[in-house]
């Protein structure tokens, strides 16, 4: 391919920060491996006649010393020149090595750009050839776009895709034992407001939880409250029942004692024959009753002392298991916590081990898309120096453009304590 005569090409000297770019028009200069037309003519003033040089003329390559070798000249230093300044120098030489009277018009073209190369995560890194207004962009396209693992990538992205799935199940189990420990924490603590974690109220799926859980801590305490209740009021009334009991025995006993004194009062009177000894008997019948219905009080009495006694232990009870049970409930929901915490930095290891050999899976998988970064490596004064670049960074014929997908970093998938 023939191009054009180039006096000056658009070079980008790019010094890049954060999105801004420097862009300088500057003459294309020479550099190894550019491939140059060379025509050379000469107008003989003395004849009027114009001589083509055809023997010099002809397509020459800058060679990896930076110069190219004509005929008759000899080497000619074409690295860091432009074809003007090559054109000149050829004519001078030829007038100069020949004593011409008239000096040789040289016409120098620049038939094919230097190679630029593409290195890094690229489908097929390698040489190719330099068109103008060739962009890192443009560049990576050439080289097929992004690297992809075509062997085993349908496999590798299937994996990518289970592990994600089975770590977003695992964050929302994490979620839910995490709310879980907060109202176990609380109920064993003995208060009713629930100390929720900040990562929770970061999401609605955590409102949701944190709604359920303070919810099912109220129920709780509720349902405790009133079995603890129930035992109060059975206490209260079997407090009732042996003070009426008391009150009762009392005046049991009283009746006793008005019939033992009366029984003592005819008791004379008996042994003398003055009261019929049916009179007596009635009266002993009716202490011996009175004295059977005290010990009836006084047993129910002990009765309903027992039947307190069994509901405060009752009571105490239903608190200690209670209590058991949120510790016992803590203890396993920490275990399951802990299991659940292992599993998703498998899942994550899984999925970083999967972005390691095919980056693409990220993005096909609707996940965390890697970062991409380029950079140039040029040469500028004669040392090579790698810059930053962005996909509309403009490439020189010569440049590396180097290409790396960052993986994904691990704080993207791991759980937060």
């Amino acid at each position: 391919m023939r191009i054009p005569l180039v006096r000056g090409l658009a070079g980008a000297l790019c010094v890049l920060a954060g999105s801004a770019s420097l862009v300088v028009a500057e003459p294309y200069t020479l550099g190894t491996m550019d491939k140059l037309n060379i025509r050379i003519v000469e107008w003989q003033t003395a004849e009027g006649t114009v001589r083509d040089w055809s023997s010099i003329s002809g397509e020459y390559v800058v060679g990896p010393s930076g110069v190219i070798s004509v005929p008759i000249v000899g080497e000619i230093e074409a690295d860091g020149r432009t074809t003007a300044e090559l054109a000149t120098e050829i004519g001078d030489a030829l007038q100069q090595k020949l004593g011409l009277m008239d000096r040789p018009e040289a016409s120098v073209e620049l038939s094919e750009y230097r190679p630029f190369f593409l290195a890094g995560d690229v489908a097929t890194p390698g040489r190719y050839p330099f068109d103008p207004d060739l962009t890192v962009l443009k560049a990576v396209s050439i080289a097929g776009g992004m690297r992809r693992s075509s062997q085993t990538g349908m496999r590798v992205e299937r994996d990518f895709i289970n592990a994600s799935g089975d770590a977003e199940v695992l964050r929302a189990d994490r979620a839910r034992l995490i709310a879980k420990r907060a109202r176990l924490q609380a109920e064993s603590a003995g208060r009713m407001e629930i100390e929720f974690p900040d990562e929770l109220a970061d999401t609605e799926h955590g409102q949701n939880l944190i709604e359920d859980e303070t919810a099912f801590r109220q129920a709780r305490a509720e349902r405790l409250e009133r079995q603890l209740a129930a035992f109060d009021d059975l206490t209260e009334l079997l407090e009732n029942e042996i003070v009426a009991l008391e009150q009762k025995t009392r005046s049991q006993n009283e009746q006793i004692e008005l019939a033992r004194k009366q029984l003592a009062g005819i008791g004379d009177l008996a042994d003398r024959g003055l009261v019929v000894n049916e009179r007596v008997l009635s009266i002993s019948r009716s202490i011996a009753d009175l004295e059977g219905r005290v010990l009836d009080m006084e047993t129910a009495a002990l009765r309903a002392k027992q039947d307190i006694a069994q509901a405060t232990q009752d009571a105490n009870t239903l608190r200690n298991d209670r209590d058991a049970e949120v510790a016992q409930e803590l203890q396993q929901t920490e275990a399951n916590l802990e299991a659940a915490n292992l599993k998703i930095l498998t899942s994550n290891s899984l999925m970083q081990e999967a972005l390691a050999i095919a980056p693409e899976a990220a993005g096909a998988a609707g996940a965390v898309e890697p970062d991409i970064t380029y950079s140039i490596v040029r040469e500028v004064d004669g040392e090579s120096r790698e810059m930053p670049a962005q996909e509309q960074t403009p490439v020189l014929p010569g440049d590396v453009v180097k290409v790396k997908i960052e993986p994904v970093a691990a704080s993207a998938f791991e759980p937060r304590s």
